[in-house]
């Protein structure tokens, strides 16, 4: 694996970061809202004291990949709304109108705390994705990790995260390979199946010798 530079996001990397989700997630709802809202999105866990954040870089610099998550979702969620939900529901406000059908999505996505319908707790990891010119090469298992390990040093020992159930195969399966355990599954309003996984301590790293990286 080419060697690369492990960090906190930091605002510098806001844009590159929105831009990697668009290309990492072209079919996906957020990437739908466009760059101006993922860049609100992400710039939402720079400052706040419960982010948890890692990217990693080339040694050119170039973002390689990041994730993002927060020790208290319910808390983080709300101060996110406080603090950039107005440049979040201006800068959706015309995707929203090129498909109308979206908006209740959105909204309820607004109100969003971090609660799945299946019994998790701890940190949130809200997203991770990669460049998919460097997928294949570890780059998400070693965000995936370190983004634990800063997890547990913040004192929280349990996590957990949603994704999708179907068509959804080779991320589901890095999930588990990482030691993540599937903990239930659920279907949003919009019939989308979303499985979730949760880690905590003690738990192990899934055994064999197929691995999968993102």
């Amino acid at each position: 694996m080419t060697a690369v530079d492990l960090a906190p996001l930091t605002g510098h990397d806001v844009r590159d970061a929105a831009d990697l989700h668009l290309r990492a997630f072209p079919r996906f709802f957020l990437s739908s809202l466009g760059a101006p809202f993922l860049r609100e999105f992400y710039a939402g866990f720079v400052d706040d004291p419960d982010a948890v954040t890692v990217v990693s870089r080339n040694e050119d610099g170039r973002l390689l990949g990041v994730v993002v998550g927060t020790v208290t979702p319910d808390g983080f969620f709300g101060r996110l709304l406080r603090r950039r939900g107005h440049r979040m529901a201006v800068a959706a406000v015309r995707p929203a109108l090129r498909d109308p059908r979206a908006v209740g999505r959105l909204l309820r996505g607004i109100a969003y705390r971090g609660d799945v319908p299946v019994a998790a707790r701890g940190a949130l990891l809200s997203s991770i994705c990669v460049d998919p010119a460097a997928a294949g090469g570890g780059h998400g298992r070693q965000l995936i990790d370190t983004w634990w390990r800063r997890v547990r040093e913040r004192g929280v020992y349990d996590a957990y995260l949603s994704t999708d159930a179907d068509d959804n195969d080779r991320v589901n399966a890095f999930y588990q390979r990482a030691g993540w355990t599937l903990v239930g599954d659920y279907a949003t309003r919009e019939g989308r199946r979303m499985n979730c996984y949760a880690v905590s301590v003690g738990s192990t790293v899934g055994s064999g010798t197929r691995r999968i990286d993102l």
